[in-house]
């Protein structure tokens, strides 16, 4: 079945790398991929354009159907093959509930992480305010604090909803981003907990973008927060 699928992707994206700890989790390994490169635009090449004309990655095909949404992605695979791999749903409804939750929210913490990570490269230079940094840095502040709240009540070894679920699939990465881009450990202790728990899962450390493994050392935007 993996053989009918293919990938485009972008090292480091924290949606691409989503999809790919999913079709892990789900053991459909062998599915074609292609990585391209956001410093030279190939995002915007030809070859995305017309799996997904947003000129955005990941795009996802399985046969005939396109994907280009990571969280729609991780959903259909899920979907479509419960029975295969690690089961990413769980079957309590308050469970259930919590997973939802915190998948929706884990993609707020995409935003706010990319306002301030991406904020010179985003925002023209003519454009960019010292009010600007400062207030996207206070929201991301503020969102970091609601995760570690989050992570307080989670038991020890467990994660965001109980057993490992697409919420894990889908606030990892940025998560490990944020540690990535210099965030404090000593400060944010429990986001170093969770990141500590999942970076050598099978599924994680096999996706692990390419150039992280190749230069380990990270960035130091996010230190002062």
């Amino acid at each position: 079945m993996a053989k009918l699928m293919s990938l485009l992707w972008g090292a480091g994206s924290p949606p691409c790398w989503r999809v790919m700890i999913t079709l892990e989790e789900k053991k459909l390994q062998g599915y074609k991929r292609k990585l391209l490169s956001f410093e030279k635009g190939e995002h915007k090449s030809q070859e995305v354009l017309e799996v997904n004309p947003r000129g955005q990655l990941p795009a996802f095909k399985h046969g005939d159907i396109i994907l280009n949404e990571s969280c729609a992605t991780c959903l259909y695979l899920e979907n479509q093959f419960k029975s295969q791999g690690i089961k990413l749903i769980p079957d309590s409804a308050e469970d259930q509930a919590v997973m939802y939750q915190r998948m929706m929210e884990g993609l707020a913490l995409t935003d706010k992480l990319n306002s301030v990570i991406y904020y010179d490269s985003s925002v023209p230079e003519e454009e960019r305010h010292d009010s600007a940094v400062k207030r996207n840095k206070e929201a991301l502040t503020a969102e970091l604090k609601l995760w570690e709240g989050y992570l307080e009540n989670v038991a020890a070894g467990s994660y965001l909803a109980g057993a490992f679920s697409i919420a894990d699939v889908i606030v990892f990465p940025s998560i490990a981003c944020a540690f990535r881009f210099g965030l404090s450990v000593g400060r944010y202790p429990k986001l170093a907990k969770y990141y500590s728990l999942l970076k050598n899962r099978t599924s994680i450390k096999t996706t692990w973008p390419p150039h992280w493994v190749a230069s380990p050392q990270g960035y130091d935007i996010l230190k002062d927060l």
